[in-house]
């Protein structure tokens, strides 16, 4: 679809503001911010302050609203579309209905290469593949592995555990007809950002648990792992950093049953009682996140039960910046980061 005139014209604008002079921007942006002993990133700073200038909200007004204003804000930071990367459309079919799906394949990938399951974030509520489009086009090229990104069914429409049943049979569909994908079913990663980082998780230990086909990687960015308790780096940055506190309760609102146990590790990875023999993670947090303390609590909690973990915190950054791939350096370089270590997850090994 065409991106209308206006939009073009805003992300031209959005993305000519990154290329100023430093001094210009630092200007633009405002005074350096420093909090919990962490230096925000001029580039994300600068992020910031357009967004505020433009009125620009992550949630605003209803769903419907809040989907398609993010629809639209995505051509402004994503960039253009990243190449040379193939896609095709895939039906992944699944007791409830076939969920869309694309498949990214990096031109020139040989047969039977890794491949990782994706699932976008967006509060379980917005956000689609097409949101996530550039992200997951970057961690296919650098990173030389198949994308398989999945268009899971959304709150409120559909609340939990419709996401998390959908993200397990995605998962076992990717295992299944690895060979009609080109991928090697023994190296199949399960991955996503933010809410899609909880159903990455979920689908980890649901898989382990049952027996049977497991990721063998799993790619936690900035994800969310627990509904029952609040975490400091909620207070900390809970207001004018991209997700704030009002925009989660927002999200949970409408994924979130009434009455439901916040305890249960579908919901909360990080309340499972047991995480042993869960496949090696990369947990990347970002230091001026709401999200970052449970996602570091969920990353130590692996490492205690003995999974092969790593966990990186980009101090510097805020939640969300693996979609700003249009804007700026700082974002791409964590995402590059990124996708060196899932190429190394996924490697053959000896």
């Amino acid at each position: 679809m065409a991106i209308p005139f206006p939009v073009r014209v805003q992300a031209a604008a959005s993305q000519l503001a990154f290329w100023l002079p430093r001094p210009v921007r630092r200007a633009v942006a405002g005074r350096p911010v420093r909090l919990d002993g962490q230096d925000l990133a001029l580039d994300a700073q600068l992020l910031l302050r357009l967004q505020k200038i433009a009125r620009a909200e992550l949630v605003s007004g209803s769903v419907e609203s809040s989907r398609a204003l993010l629809d639209v804000g995505r051509h402004l930071v994503s960039g253009k579309p990243i190449e040379p990367v193939s896609v095709r459309e895939i039906a992944v079919p699944t007791p409830d209905g076939d969920l869309p799906a694309t498949l990214y394949t990096p031109v020139g990938l040989p047969e039977k290469s890794p491949l990782l399951v994706f699932f976008h974030g967006g509060g379980w509520v917005i956000g689609t593949r097409a949101s996530h489009d550039n992200a997951v086009r970057f961690l296919a090229k650098h990173a030389g592995v198949r994308v398989l990104s999945i268009e899971y069914r959304l709150a409120p429409e559909f609340p939990f555990p419709a996401a998390a049943d959908d993200a397990l049979a995605a998962f076992d569909f990717a295992h299944a007809k690895a060979g009609d994908l080109g991928a090697d079913p023994a190296r199949i990663a399960v991955g996503g950002d933010s809410a899609g980082g909880n159903l990455a998780a979920v689908t980890a230990q649901q898989a382990v648990r049952r027996g049977g086909p497991a990721p063998a990687f799993q790619l936690l960015i900035y994800p969310a792992t627990d509904f029952a308790q609040r975490y400091r780096s909620q207070d900390l940055f809970a207001e004018n950093l991209f997700l704030t506190d009002v925009h989660m309760k927002w999200f949970e609102g409408h994924y979130v049953p009434k009455g439901s146990d916040l305890t249960d590790p579908r919901l909360s990875p990080l309340r499972a009682d047991d995480l042993s023999g869960l496949p090696p993670a990369l947990v990347v947090t970002a230091g001026f996140d709401p999200l970052r303390d449970e996602g570091e609590a969920y990353a130590k909690k692996l490492a205690d039960a003995g999974v092969e973990v790593a966990l990186r915190r980009h101090e510097d950054l805020i939640h969300g910046f693996i979609n700003f791939t249009g804007v700026g350096t700082r974002f791409r370089e964590a995402l590059a980061e990124m996708a060196g270590a899932l190429r190394q997850g996924l490697s053959i090994r000896d």
